[in-house]
């Protein structure tokens, strides 16, 4: 892995150096998603290029001196690691699921620590390997685990993270793991730290209402999202969209928390269930005929969303995993979003009204 780390994180760069960091608080992330309601992560860059990665996560992967039953530290730090499998409940912050194995490996230095019933235990390792049995410390008042690491510049053309690229991806997790908290605090700057942390109550709809912000807009209209599950698909999808002002459409999609900026089944079926839910609705009011029926991409004129689907057999086209595959998925999120669309434009009329005719209006002046 030391001689070939492009092969675990894509680069010996910048890019390989922030994925190193994405793959540690990737593992936190699961961890908090899966035991903890309102749970967080708190990432600070450190002095001298360290990162530390705490989090209020179960503490058993550190509470056993030694590698018992493959449960303890070594297990979890130097054993070969199996990627996490990519079902609906995993977060894919980084490229895949490798974890703080890559990082202790990767790294000059690495030391793990857990605060659990009263006692801070410890472990140290040398560019993966140990280099102190894991240890109490002494006591302690508080819970979580922390691990803290720095990668080293004998693998890396640098160690200076980029605040900004973390700060823009954690925001983006943030939004897609509804309750999440994620911190991240750069003490390195000689005038002071900065910290900036993301907590979004409403998923994505808190990250539409954000992008239809950053994109200027005047007024705010009324966010339209829902969240369903589809046996069909195995999954789940949350789907948050508004309509502003004539600027080109900005439709994101997700799968798995992992960006999807190739598109996707999941993408093309959010369009074909509005396309179908502003025709449906134009042509029981007597607005459109089949001669006047505006293109499918018309329709999307203005349009802010965000589509994220989480399932447990995700199939990503190409070597990127930017292309999701599986094709059950569009039926499932056209189906959901004509249904929602259709019952919110009959529960708003007025709304629907300006809606679909600004959509009538721009579609038929071209």
């Amino acid at each position: 892995m030391r001689r070939r780390p492009s092969m675990w994180i894509g680069s010996s760069g910048e890019r390989g150096l922030h994925e190193l960091v994405f793959q540690v608080v990737g593992w936190f992330v699961n961890r908090v998603l899966a035991g903890l309601e309102g749970g967080s992560v708190e990432v600070t860059l450190t002095h001298g290029g360290g990162v530390r990665v705490a989090g209020n996560v179960p503490a058993d992967p550190f509470l056993v001196d030694g590698d018992i039953g493959g449960h303890g530290p070594a297990a979890l730090l130097t054993g070969t690691p199996a990627a996490e499998r990519a079902g609906r409940h995993i977060a894919r912050v980084g490229h895949d699921g490798s974890g703080p194995f890559v990082a202790n490996v990767l790294s000059s230095r690495l030391t793990a620590e857990v605060r659990h019933g009263g006692t801070r235990r410890v472990q140290e390792y040398a560019r993966g390997v140990e280099a102190a049995r894991p240890a109490a410390t002494g006591p302690t008042t508080g819970t979580g685990t922390v691990v803290a690491f720095w990668p080293d510049s004998e693998v890396f053309d640098t160690t200076w993270c980029s605040f900004a690229v973390l700060a823009e991806r954690f925001r983006q997790v943030a939004f897609l793991g509804r309750g999440l908290r994620i911190s991240l605090t750069d003490e390195r700057p000689a005038g002071g730290a900065r910290a900036v942390s993301f907590l979004f109550p409403e998923g994505v709809r808190d990250f539409v209402a954000t992008l239809d912000a950053e994109a200027g807009a005047s007024h705010h209209p009324e966010v339209i999202g829902f969240e369903r599950e589809d046996p069909r698909m195995a999954g789940t999808m949350e789907v948050a969209l508004l309509w502003s002002g004539s600027r080109p459409e900005s439709v994101r999609g997700f799968a798995n928390s992992r960006a999807t900026r190739q598109g996707g089944t999941h993408l093309d079926g959010f369009r074909d269930g509005v396309a179908a839910a502003v025709t449906a609705y134009a042509r029981d009011r007597g607005l459109l005929t089949e001669d006047n029926t505006p293109r499918a991409d018309r329709i999307d004129d203005g349009l802010t969303a965000v589509v994220s689907v989480k399932i447990d057999e995700p199939e990503f086209l190409g070597a990127t995993h930017e292309l999701l595959g599986n094709a059950e998925v569009r039926d499932c999120v056209a189906d959901a979003v004509r249904e929602h669309l259709a019952g919110w434009f009959e529960e708003r009329p007025e709304h629907a009204a300006r809606i679909v005719d600004g959509i009538l209006r721009t579609a038929h002046r071209d």
